[in-house]
């Protein structure tokens, strides 16, 4: 850790004013907050041209770009959601005809149409220069060889810091996730220093290895870029103290761009949000009211820079606090005082995604089972598990809940990705409602 009051960036000032460091990062809040102005009119002119849903909206609450006089006139505007992304599937919001795309990415389609993102050559090589700058934000250097555990694919997390660190100077290990058992010999056999992963896929390659009699600690692992799903002060201490490496909190979502949106650096008391690309809002999640810096609320990112899907005012239902306070590092960014949880009923087990609607999906029909079950979250030591407690169709001889109960894990690990203890129950177990099904059960312990 770099001492208190000093620059991170100290040993290395050749990089101070490049991209790696750049001097937006260390700019008064009135020069960025001249900067911001400048870029949303652009964004905001961009919208209005070339895609119709938002130039309605902006004509709706007469918000005319060129006329845009400062940064609180968005306020204006109404929120963009995931449901605008859905009902506009799968190209209605993007800027840019697909002849000028170079890359597309989507959500998995949890809750019914997946979430559709684009990219211009220009926006990747921007992303590619923000995950690049987050990494050099928490430590890593050229040269560094990364190990990326991040899946690859239509989720941007694998590509996202794939192209940041190659863009860094990074060898890359693109390992993707799954196949833990390689991941830790090829840890061992490579020796890399950087380590990206969900920070619940970390904590699990830390438990095969241990099962193994594999000591992480000797992999020459340094810094962990973990990101992708809310993670405890707790969770990170028990990664470095398996791992023995340094945890560092990198923050993403694919509507806004992927991972590097914002990301810790060596002093670790909260998220630089890279103010020259977006704008951060805190909103009270009920009635969408700004609430002040140091409290929690929503939080709600615009996009200054990005072409093909510019995003106004997007709602993350991430909660959150910010501040906006000089890090002792010497960066002015607001940080982002860690992401304490999502105000939807999203549920994220060892980094998948998980909504109770996908749940239904292989229960319901499936032999010997009722439509009648209940999701229960616990902790088991730092990680989150899940378990599915679901009635037997009357009838169902008790003899057989076992072999019903293992059918139905098999097909939630292969249909959703994630493993469950599933307990088939007796028919009237699960309790029942008047009126809204309670399917979450979260028993796991709150955190001050």
């Amino acid at each position: 850790m770099q001492p208190t009051g000093q620059s991170m960036d100290a040993a290395d000032p050749a990089a101070a004013g490049g991209m790696l460091h750049p001097r937006e990062e260390s700019l008064s809040r009135d020069e960025l907050g001249a900067l911001q102005l400048d870029r949303l009119r652009a964004t905001l002119a961009n919208a209005w041209a070339h895609v119709p849903a938002q130039r309605a909206k902006m004509q709706a609450a007469g918000l005319d770009p060129q006329a845009l006089r400062s940064l609180d006139d968005l306020r204006t505007l109404p929120f963009t959601t995931k449901a605008d992304l859905r009902e506009h599937y799968p190209f209605g919001l993007f800027a840019r005809p697909q002849a000028q795309l170079a890359r597309i990415h989507a959500s998995s389609g949890t809750t019914g149409k997946p979430t559709v993102v684009g990219y211009t050559s220009g926006d990747l090589s921007r992303w590619a220069d923000l995950v690049a700058r987050s990494m050099y934000c928490a430590g890593v250097r050229p040269g560094d060889l990364v190990h990326n555990a991040y899946g690859y694919g239509l989720f941007t997390g694998g590509l996202g810091a794939h192209d940041g660190a190659t863009r860094l100077g990074c060898p890359v290990v693109p390992m993707s996730g799954g196949g833990s058992e390689r991941q830790i010999a090829l840890m061992m056999d490579f020796h890399p220093r950087v380590l990206c992963a969900t920070p619940s896929y970390a904590l699990a390659l830390a438990e095969v290895a241990e099962n193994q009699g594999v000591d992480l600690h000797a992999s020459g692992l340094a810094i962990g870029m973990f990101g992708a799903e809310p993670w405890s002060a707790a969770m990170r201490a028990e990664i470095e103290a398996r791992i023995g490496l340094r945890a560092v909190d990198m923050y993403g979502l694919s509507e806004i761009m992927g991972p590097g949106v914002a990301c810790e650096c060596g002093c670790r008391d909260g998220l630089h949000g890279w103010e020259d690309h977006f704008l951060f809002e805190v909103i009270d999640p009920d009635t969408g009211a700004p609430v002040p810096d140091g409290q929690a609320g929503e939080l709600v990112i615009t996009t200054l820079t990005k072409e093909a899907l510019p995003m106004l005012r997007y709602r993350t239902r991430d909660i959150t606090r910010v501040t906006r306070a000089p890090c002792s590092c010497g960066r002015t960014l607001v940080r982002i005082l860690r992401v304490a949880g999502r105000s939807d009923d999203m549920m994220i087990i060892r980094g998948v995604n998980v909504y109770p609607s996908q749940v239904e999906a292989v229960l319901v029909g499936r032999s010997g089972l009722a439509p009648h079950y209940q999701l229960v979250l616990t902790r088991q030591g730092s990680l989150d598990r899940l378990r599915v407690e679901v009635e037997a169709e009357p009838g169902v001889p008790e003899s057989r809940f076992g072999e019903i109960a293992a059918d139905a894990i098999h097909h939630i690990k292969s249909l959703i990705g994630v493993t469950a203890e599933v307990a088939v129950l007796s028919p009237g177990s699960v309790p029942r409602s008047q009126g809204k099904a309670v399917r979450v059960r979260d028993l796991r312990p709150k955190e001050v």
